[in-house]
């Protein structure tokens, strides 16, 4: 029985050197390709807001157990701050809308002037914005008064 386990095993390697010798001859064997050695990483930019090519373009170091968390962290707080700010900024320019269009010609011009400093970000500016006073915008008090303020036409903007 001990002799037939060692001819087996002994089969087994005879095949396994027979296999690999025949891939290195054919050229068959593709190797490990397309792999990027560490330090390769694509972060995304800091010095203007997010565009949908960013992410794609986005890589990060490979370590032993994945990516280096600390990366994709810092990548997503970075996706999520920009994902917050258009929002704000869609509420305010939807703000600024809603105003001109009840003629409400102050309270535009004070959201603009905001959204204007707060998009220079210049410390002038960020001063003006925190000084503005805070608009409250009421809700219609008819569902149907909602639909006539968005079907009148928007007065010329500036």
């Amino acid at each position: 029985m001990a002799e037939f386990l060692l001819v087996l095993i002994a089969a087994v390697v005879v095949g396994a050197i027979g296999f690999g010798v025949s891939l290195l001859i054919t050229g068959d064997d593709p190797g490990i390709e397309g792999h990027e050695p560490d330090g390769r990483s694509v972060p995304l930019p800091s010095s203007r807001p997010l565009v949908e090519g960013d992410v794609n373009q986005i890589r990060f170091d490979t370590v032993v157990r994945g990516y280096r968390m600390a990366q994709v962290d810092a990548a997503l707080r970075r996706a999520g701050y920009d994902i917050g700010y258009k929002e704000e900024l869609i509420q305010v320019l939807e703000a600024e809308i809603k105003a001109l269009r009840e003629g409400r010609q102050e309270d535009a011009d004070a959201l603009r002037d905001a959204r204007l400093a707060a998009a220079s970000g210049a410390a002038a500016g960020a001063e003006t914005a925190a000084e503005a006073p805070v608009i409250e915008l009421d809700e219609p008090d008819r569902p149907d008064e909602a639909a006539d303020v968005l079907e009148q036409p928007s007065p010329a903007v500036k």
